[in-house]
């Protein structure tokens, strides 16, 4: 009963916060047959009620701002074709980056996913890539039940002393920050590893929000109303299958 309650309490709280740092989708696209680039196709997603989208530029690229985050399906249309079912997942104050995506020119393209990265990786704002845990890695992870133990299977530059405070390589122990939904925090520990919908670890090239700490920097996002309503949505979707 504790962790429903406290499950809640989070989501209610990134409905407040989470939706002060929104993200970006940067990507290229390109037609899988000839190679060119797609100038002026239609990118975007849909949010509820509200739509987010972009042009492509006579480069082919495209960038969708201001975004809350969370997962998405992205969708390019070009003239009157629509590629459909492109899995995105936006980080809070971050960019997502497809990396190239080959346009097919069909209308529904069933079971594609395009992550960037591997999906374990993102670009903030120019700095050095940051290790990046999904809600699905979170749950088969054996150190699931410590968000600090969680940071050490993510970095070999991430240690843990005998007090449980964690260690960033050429710094001193402690000398590093938790961020709870884009707020400063002493300790998240008390975050089940349910209510995560993603996790990053920064052990060099620290955004300047960051830059009260010389060590590193833990960054938890819970998941929002949203990100658990598009879950079940596709639960549900794959029992109708």
């Amino acid at each position: 009963m504790k962790s429903k309650i406290t499950l809640l309490f989070l989501v209610l709280s990134r409905l407040s916060f989470g939706q002060g740092a929104p993200g970006e989708i940067v990507g290229t696209i390109i037609d899988k047959e000839s190679n060119d680039t797609l100038i002026g196709a239609q990118v975007f997603v849909i949010d509820q009620d509200r739509k987010y989208q972009s042009m492509t530029g006579i480069d082919g690229r495209f960038r969708i701002t201001a975004i809350p985050a969370g997962e998405y399906t992205l969708n390019v249309k070009y003239v009157q074709d629509t590629m459909t079912n492109i899995v995105v997942k936006v980080p809070m104050d971050g960019i997502f980056n497809t990396g190239t995506i080959r346009f097919t020119g069909v209308k529904m393209l069933e079971g594609i996913t395009v992550v960037a990265n591997d999906g374990r990786m993102k670009l903030e704002y120019g700095s050095l890539p940051v290790k990046e845990l999904t809600t699905e890695e979170i749950e088969k992870s054996p150190a699931k039940f410590s968000v600090a133990s969680l940071a050490t299977t993510m970095s070999s530059e991430v240690k843990m002393s005998e007090d449980g405070e964690l260690m960033f390589r050429g710094a001193r122990k402690g000398d590093m920050i938790y961020m709870l939904d884009g707020i400063k925090s002493n300790d998240v520990n008390n975050v089940p590893s349910c209510a995560i919908g993603r996790m990053m670890v920064y052990t060099g090239g620290l955004p300047a929000k960051y830059g009260d700490t010389l060590g590193g920097a833990v960054v938890v996002e819970t998941l929002s109303y949203f990100d658990l309503y598009r879950q079940w949505e596709r639960e549900e979707l794959k029992k109708e299958k």
